[in-house]
């Protein structure tokens, strides 16, 4: 008998319900908030409010995208955490419902590990998948983590950021100089056009594997800061090459920290997950380091690097295999450790 998954993620801005069947993906449907774009970022209170509204149809729509209805589904996988609580409420809500209503068991998934778990979505041109044990960089908005994975559910966190994540850093410094939310797809854009070379920014290095962008975030603030002193149009005059340094920088502090990881641990066996594994620069300089080194480089397709529903579903796929069920007090949380 098929395993039919039904996946819901609500962590922060988008709505998402996907569909998997035995590993397979059916459906992965996304419902983006744009209102966020009007205030420089998410503002919680209307990201609950759009999901509370999106939920429905979206999950609608993506069980007739599979060419599913309810009764079909074996059980529903939500996100847990981490992420914003009233928007996590909306999505863990509806699952406790659908899966009440349906009477079939109830699925919690880690956001982060669903990151992860997303090079294990099967679709109809998927042909390669990493072998365990394998180490994950992890980018997103509000993490960044060296993590190694032994097994599906078995997740190890080897070194993680002190205080702002890489893509904090993106959209921190893009918001400096006065690009619209969210920054870091309009700094990769810029920096195709610009020389990485052009300026040196502050590279936190911290002891270890951890990261550090805090510091980066603040030179860089100076630095303009000087530059517009002398002149007020230096930012619209060398955008394209502040992107481009900015972005190179980023860069070099993730990668050079995975090399680290891979030489302690004597992995060769490299992903990359999260929204900022889009990241042109940083996808390219992967593969290239990859093949210098001889590592085994596993990059997502760009549909899976953003929050979606198709790696909360993966995810409780193997939870499902394992029986590892929720019960129906369980409660989301803004913080949630593997």
């Amino acid at each position: 008998m098929s395993i039919v998954i039904l996946g819901i993620e609500s962590s922060c801005d988008d709505t998402s319900a996907a569909v998997i069947e035995d590993g397979l993906l059916l459906s992965n449907l996304i419902c983006n908030q744009q209102i966020h774009k009007e205030y420089g970022g998410v503002v919680p209170e209307l990201a609950s409010r759009a999901h509370q509204a999106n939920i429905i149809p979206v999950v609608d729509r993506a069980l007739k995208l599979a060419s599913k209805t309810p009764n079909d589904i074996t059980a529903v996988a939500f996100t847990k955490g981490p992420g914003l609580l009233g928007s996590l409420l909306v999505g863990s809500s509806f699952a406790k419902g659908f899966a009440l209503a349906q009477k079939i068991p109830l699925i919690e998934v880690n956001h982060l590990q669903g990151h992860i778990l997303s090079h294990f979505i099967r679709t109809e041109i998927s042909s390669q998948f990493p072998k365990f044990p394998f180490l994950c960089l992890l980018v997103s908005g509000g993490h960044t983590q060296l993590v190694v994975v032994r097994d599906y559910l078995n997740m190890e966190i080897i070194g993680k950021t002190i205080d702002d994540a890489a893509g904090e850093a993106f959209d921190k410094c893009a918001k400096l100089m006065g690009m619209d939310y969210p920054g870091g797809p309009i700094v990769d854009k810029l920096a195709k056009m610009g020389n990485p070379e052009a300026f040196q920014f502050a590279k936190p290095l911290p002891k270890g594997l951890d990261f550090s962008f805090s510091g980066l975030k603040t030179s860089f603030l100076y630095f303009l800061r000087d530059k517009i002193r002398d002149d007020s149009s230096f930012i619209e005059n060398r955008k394209d090459d502040l992107c481009a340094s900015l972005q190179r920088t980023i860069v070099d502090i993730l990668i050079n920290k995975l090399i680290l990881a891979s030489t302690q641990t004597g992995i060769n066996e490299i992903t990359l997950a999260g929204g900022v594994a889009a990241n042109s620069e940083l996808r390219n300089t992967l593969n290239r380091t990859g093949e210098q080194l001889g590592w085994n480089v596993y990059v997502p397709e760009f549909k899976f690097t953003t929050d979606n529903a198709a790696m909360i579903a993966i995810a409780g796929y193997y939870k499902f295999l394992k029986g590892d069920f929720a019960e129906h007090d369980t409660v989301p949380m803004a913080r949630l450790p593997f």
